[in-house]
């Protein structure tokens, strides 16, 4: 006979036979809805680790992820640069100089984040020269008062290249106020668009123009700005970086900026991941009642086995093995399928977008205009042992219950 005994006969216990239709149809069930739960949370989770990754290489492609301010006004930032380059963390270092003010265009205003930067040396950095879509980047000449400004900002004041606007920025002064606007007529040289909410808060003109506004040396900075390799190193390298160069610098990193963006996104992935765990929990749960339901219907025969030999531990196996095949298979079947799924729900989507004529994410709406998903490795094993687990722990109250029968009453009511 096949050993171990519980596996063959709780293996055959999921097949359909004549007088137990029923019970074998509600185990299919049971094993569709786990698979659809697995796939869907499979499909969502890669999903919306696409969409993370879009705004990540976007937003922070474009604010630095790390600099090393001066207390003062830097007047030779290329030792800073050398020092920071020492680290291995660090890809690139360049001048940068950051102002806040208001853009101001035939009474209407909005605030904004001007980044005085270097053209010859921002691709070193960022990801805007790849993002121009109108003029260009090079424009930007020092003591010309040239800006590039975001799609968003451009279209809200209907500007584009060879406007001009007026930046107001506030100026420490003598006056009894402390503070007076100073303002300065613009010109439009380019306009950018990264698809994200940077399209409409942030400007960059020429690291000279900067440094004028501020009453600097036209050589004078107020930071260095780091790329680096592991963007969640960059505080602990930006802060080493500063330590080393002496109390005259600090460090700054993209966690003050947008720290609490990436935190919404890395917590709304995790409370729809819960969600979407409930379904894999519905139809392991769903295994429960099948079991239940199947030891009913096989009383006799656990009064016959135990009357020969078999043990309640060896009864109580049979259906753990039997609602544990279930809960592998559809685990599995969900795996598979959703990784396919995942892999291919771009082209699903675009597929869809031409057979229909409308834009599903259109980006007139929508700062990601297509459905970018990203298959994780950890969040299908994730997703996987989850299935398993719920499964297996469905298996332990029906097969309990069925250990517990006794011979003699299952026999007399059979």
């Amino acid at each position: 006979m096949f050993r171990p005994l519980s596996i063959f006969i709780g293996t055959r216990y999921t097949r359909a036979k004549r007088r137990n239709r029923f019970v074998s149809f509600i185990s299919m069930t049971s094993m569709i809805g786990l698979a659809l739960g697995v796939l869907a949370m499979i499909v969502v989770l890669s999903v919306m680790n696409g969409f993370q990754r879009e705004m990540s290489s976007r937003i922070l492609g474009m604010v630095p992820h790390a600099t090393i301010v001066g207390v003062n006004p830097i007047d030779d930032w290329q030792p800073v640069a050398a020092a920071a380059l020492k680290n291995p963390e660090v890809i690139a270092a360049v001048p940068f100089t950051e102002m806040e003010g208001m853009l101001s265009h035939k009474g209407s205003m909005q605030p904004i984040q001007i980044s005085g930067v270097d053209p010859a040396q921002e691709g070193k950095v960022s990801i805007v020269a790849q993002h121009i879509v109108q003029g260009r980047l090079d424009a930007l000449k020092p003591g010309e008062f040239g800006v590039v400004i975001g799609e968003i900002t451009a279209r809200r004041f209907r500007l584009n290249v060879g406007d001009k606007l007026t930046l107001i920025v506030p100026e420490v002064s003598t006056a009894p106020g402390g503070i007076t606007p100073r303002m300065q007529r613009l010109n439009v040289v380019g306009v950018f668009k990264v698809g994200a909410e940077l399209d409409g808060s942030m400007a960059l003109i020429h690291l000279a123009d900067a440094a004028q506004m501020q009453h600097w040396q036209p050589n004078q900075v107020q930071s260095v700005r780091l790329a680096v390799k592991d963007l969640y190193a960059a505080p602990k390298v930006s802060s080493d970086i500063a330590t080393g160069l002496g109390a005259s610098f600090k460090a700054d990193d993209w966690t003050h900026t947008q720290g609490s963006l990436f935190s919404a996104m890395k917590m709304e992935k995790t409370m729809i991941g819960l969600l979407l765990l409930m379904i894999v929990a519905v139809a392991a749960f769903n295994i429960i009642a099948t079991l239940i339901m199947v030891v009913n219907d096989k009383g006799a025969d656990i009064a016959i086995l135990r009357t020969i030999g078999a043990t309640p531990r060896q009864i109580m196996a049979i259906f753990m093995v039997q609602g544990t095949v279930i809960g592998v298979v559809g685990t599995l079947i969900g795996g598979v399928l959703g990784v396919i799924a995942a892999l291919n729900v771009s082209e699903l989507v675009g597929w869809l977008e031409r057979v229909s004529g409308q834009h599903i994410f259109s980006s007139d709406v929508y700062f990601v205009s297509n459905l970018p998903s990203e298959l994780q490795r950890g969040d299908v094993v994730l997703i996987c042992s989850a299935g398993f687990i719920l499964s297996f722990l469905a298996t332990v109250y029906p097969a309990w219950r069925a250990a517990k029968i006794e011979p003699a009453q299952a026999l007399r009511y059979s």
